[in-house]
């Protein structure tokens, strides 16, 4: 089974669907720990720092925006720790993905059409193409 589990999320729905796969990858082993990893996007970034009056405040927006995903892996009562990277999320997946060796990613697809994913890609896209383990992409 796998032990070690990277969970990559952004907080959409995709993301939810994702964490539940990932409690039913972690069940199925008492030794297994998911890691959450939440890329603040640089694009975004810029953005969120000037609506948001303060670092605490900025940090409490995407507590929240994991929240969910954080009480599906409470409920399932899986080991679990959160990691917030920072850059643009494909690279920095693959990145802490690879260093860390995990034994499994799990990332929620957008949900994009063919034509959309031919020109603008995914970062489920860009991860499965360059992580070094298997990769579960959700739908």
């Amino acid at each position: 089974m796998y032990n070690r589990i990277l969970l990559a999320v952004d907080g959409s729905e995709h993301s939810e669907r994702a964490a539940k796969e990932a409690v039913k990858l972690a069940s199925g082993s008492p030794e297994s720990e998911v890691t959450i990893v939440f890329v603040a996007d640089y694009d975004n970034a810029k953005y969120e720092v000037l609506h948001s009056g303060s670092s605490v405040e900025l940090d409490l927006k995407r507590r929240k925006k994991l929240q969910p995903i954080e009480e599906a892996l409470a409920t399932g009562k899986i080991n679990y720790k959160l990691e917030i990277l920072h850059g643009t999320p494909g690279p920095a997946i693959v990145e802490y993905t690879n260093k860390e060796k995990f034994d499994v990613l799990v990332i929620g697809s957008r949900g994009l059409n063919s034509l959309q994913e031919m020109v603008l890609g995914s970062v489920s896209h860009k991860v499965v193409k360059r992580a070094n383990c298997p990769v579960l992409i959700v739908k």
